[in-house]
């Protein structure tokens, strides 16, 4: 049996709007976010992500996992790219030093040095935000958003009947799987299995977590034949196919439409005239200089 993500009906903003709404939007943030590199305008962006956040009623127990994975995520590559400076050589060329950091030791006569450069920092922090908004708009959709409306709302959107399907199986498919997962780890160790006490090398323990591995993908197989027979046998495909649940735009829907065309509008005309690119304010470049 498919199982979904932890949705709720809550009275919230977001599940208050029709879901096709509210995906629109979000395409149109996530376009808006990608042509930016300007932290003028990806904070404005990170604001309406919070608001998004906030207003969404979804507790932090809820998801604390992901935002935990998430944040050390978002955080790690941006570390990463603060401390390595890869990724931001195509947007400037010169770098501005503000201090060196100069290791006591040396390794094989080379000093490990860390030039903190106003580049550097500005790309790193406009690098945090953006990935940062964009992941917490999309953590919001599969707590936000019914189950029972995936169907109806990708075909709402204008897919056919048999991607709109794909999508909701898709959507499905993750959960289901962590399902038959902890099902079969807990079977597992009611017989003696202890996952706790792998050793040996990669191969090794690979080839020890077959007892996991195998059945769940027997079982994840055997679940896609059921669906497909059960599909061909309510004829699916062979003609427009019925919806159960109806969505049906109200006004606050269509007010949401529009700020979402006017933000794609206003991300795509500034990024054409060649706004949004990485920004570096006088006072940093002048401190640095």
């Amino acid at each position: 049996m498919l199982v979904t993500w932890r949705y709720r009906k809550r009275k919230s903003l977001i599940q208050s709007l029709d879901p096709r709404a509210w995906l629109i939007f979000y395409g149109c943030f996530m376009v808006a976010s990608v042509l930016f590199w300007d932290l003028r305008f990806l904070i404005p962006l990170l604001v309406i992500a919070l608001a998004a956040i906030f207003t969404s009623g979804i507790k932090w127990h809820e998801t604390r996992r992901v935002w935990l994975f998430m944040g050390g995520f978002v955080t790690f590559f941006s570390l990463l790219t603060f401390l390595t400076g890869r990724g931001g050589v195509e947007f400037y060329a010169d770098e501005h030093l503000i201090t060196s950091l100069r290791a006591p030791f040396t390794i094989f006569n080379w000093r490990p040095t860390l030039n903190i450069t106003v580049e550097r920092t500005f790309y790193a922090l406009s690098q945090l935000v953006r990935v940062f908004s964009l992941a917490s708009m999309t953590i919001l959709i599969p707590y936000s958003l019914n189950p029972a409306h995936y169907g109806v709302t990708f075909h709402g959107l204008g897919l056919p009947d048999k991607i709109a399907y794909a999508m909701e199986l898709t959507m499905r498919f993750i959960p289901t799987l962590g399902r038959d997962f902890q099902l079969t780890m807990d079977a597992q160790r009611a017989r003696g299995y202890e996952i706790e006490k792998l050793s040996g090398g990669l191969i090794t323990q690979v080839r020890k977590l077959a007892p996991l591995i195998v059945p769940v993908t027997i079982h994840a197989i055997a679940g896609s034949e059921d669906i497909i027979d059960a599909m061909d046998l309510r004829a699916f495909g062979v003609g427009p196919r019925t919806w159960l649940e109806q969505l049906r735009y109200r006004r606050r829907d269509y007010v949401l439409i529009a700020m979402a065309v006017l933000l794609l509008i206003f991300s795509v005309v500034f990024s054409l005239f060649g706004f949004g690119q990485l920004w570096m304010p006088d006072w940093a470049l002048a401190w640095a200089g």
